[in-house]
C-alpha cells in the first residue's frame, strides 16, 4: 500500500486509537477496521501482547525496581500479574511482595492465593502461586 493511500485512508476513516461505534453501528478501532467482522489476526494479537508485555516491564522497573533480580520463573510471575491486574493492583499484594522480595516464597505464594483475585482467576492464581514456590514453570492441570 502507498504512502499517499495510507494517508488518505487516515483522513477518510480518522485514526481512533480506542474502540468506538462507528456510523454504521459496527465496533471499530484503528482506521476504520471493523472489529466484529474483521477481528484481528494472530499476528496482530501476538504483536499486541508484545506491546504489552514491553509496558508492563517498564512499569515493573519504575515500581518494583527489584523485580529483575529474581530469577525468569518468578519474574514471569509478576509480568503475569501485573499484565492481567495493572501495576496498580499488583502493588496492592504488599505481603506477597515483601515476601518475594525478601525470598520468602511459602510466604509470597500464600500471599497471592489469600486474595479476592486469587477467587476471581481460579487456576491461573494457583498456577503462578507454585511458580512462585517451587520456582518452576507449571500447568495448573499439573
Amino acid at each position: 500500500m502507498s504512502r499517499r493511500l495510507e494517508h488518505q485512508l487516515i483522513r477518510h476513516e480518522g485514526l481512533k486509537l480506542k474502540p468506538y461505534v462507528c456510523p454504521a453501528g459496527k465496533l471499530t478501532i484503528g482506521i476504520g477496521r471493523n472489529l466484529e467482522a474483521n477481528g484481528i489476526s494472530e499476528e496482530e494479537a501476538l504483536f499486541l501482547l508484545r506491546n504489552d508485555l514491553e509496558w508492563v516491564k517498564a512499569g515493573l522497573d519504575r515500581n518494583v525496581p527489584w523485580w529483575r533480580s529474581l530469577d525468569e520463573v518468578r519474574q514471569a510471575v509478576l509480568q503475569n500479574m501485573a499484565f492481567n491486574l495493572g501495576i496498580g493492583g499488583l502493588l496492592g499484594f504488599k505481603k506477597f511482595l515483601s515476601a518475594l522480595q525478601n525470598g520468602v516464597y511459602t510466604t509470597a505464594a500464600a500471599e497471592m492465593l489469600d486474595s479476592r483475585w486469587a477467587d476471581q482467576v481460579g487456576p491461573r492464581a494457583i498456577e503462578l502461586s507454585e511458580m512462585v514456590k517451587f520456582g518452576e514453570w507449571r500447568t495448573a492441570d499439573a
